[in-house]
């Protein structure tokens, strides 16, 4: 007798501990939820962010649409990164373009053959400029120092692009420089990373 009360015991008990297992698991799931999200949010506020895309003037390597991963935490620039702008001395809007110097460095760009030189040094730009000319006129002089705490920026799509060749661009000062574009995230058939 007192087996079978026993066992009957045993049977109450189940259904018991199973609603407290699958509550238990519910909030365990919340809980990871709640836990990857704030990771996300604190991720893409300090570290990384996303950004649109605007205009022709990087094509062929991103065009208007597309959404990059931008680094924007302790970043320092490099020749040849591609980074967007918050701001420079005309515009008012993030602009995103490849930088070719660097402070201290002298830029010369030589309209008759269309190449830039860093120091003296041809650079080869071929990796991510298809026409590989760089034509259009400047409001700017060449040779020419860039200033510290500057860097020289252009884009990719030289015949169409406000850059550092023209006076609402400018030398671009490092502080307006959000960061890094290293992936293009969006649309999902161009997903690659960002040629440096």
């Amino acid at each position: 007798m007192n087996q079978n009360s026993c066992e009957c015991d045993s049977k109450e008990e189940a259904p018991s501990q199973l609603g407290k297992s699958s509550v238990a698991n519910c909030f365990e799931w919340v809980e990871a939820l709640i836990t990857a999200l704030i990771t996300v949010v604190i991720l893409f506020t300090f570290l990384f962010r996303i950004v649109n895309v605007s205009g022709p003037s990087m094509l062929p390597n991103l065009k208007s649409g597309d959404r990059v991963v931008v680094a924007s935490y302790s970043y320092t620039p490099h020749q040849g990164d591609v980074v967007v702008i918050t701001h420079t001395t005309g515009l008012n809007e993030p602009i995103i373009k490849r930088i070719i110097a660097l402070e201290n460095q002298v830029v010369n760009i030589n309209y008759k053959t269309g190449t830039v030189s860093v120091d003296g040094v041809e650079l080869d730009e071929s990796a991510y400029i298809k026409n590989g000319i760089t034509t259009q006129l400047s409001d700017y002089t060449f040779p020419l120092t860039v200033p510290k705490g500057h860097v020289f920026v252009l884009g990719d799509n030289r015949p169409v692009s406000n850059d550092s060749r023209f006076t609402d661009v400018g030398m671009v000062d490092e502080r307006y420089i959000l960061g890094k574009a290293l992936f293009v995230v969006f649309p999902f058939d161009r997903i690659d990373k960002i040629k440096s």
